[in-house]
């Protein structure tokens, strides 16, 4: 299977976690299912590329992932 392929179905998998969350109203579920899709992304990304003596990545700003940002903005959102 692709990389790109892999990659896509961790993101539905996640995605649809995070949208059960949000419709719990459970969003540290939610943040912690996005959180959990980045954090697995990287792993897969580097075990494909044979990279993974460069892991744990070193947080580098404040970029969020989009699975992140949807659980923000769904946040702010349900508090309004």
């Amino acid at each position: 299977m692709r990389l790109i392929d892999e990659l896509n179905e961790l993101h539905a998998h996640h995605a649809r976690n995070v949208e059960a969350a949000v419709a719990n109203d459970d969003f540290a579920a939610a943040e912690a299912f996005a959180q959990a899709y980045e954090d697995e992304a990287v792993q897969l990304m580097a075990e494909r590329e044979n990279l993974t003596h460069l892991l744990p990545l070193q947080p580098f700003g404040t970029r969020e992932s989009a699975l992140r940002r949807a659980v923000r903005r769904l946040g702010i959102s349900r508090a309004a």
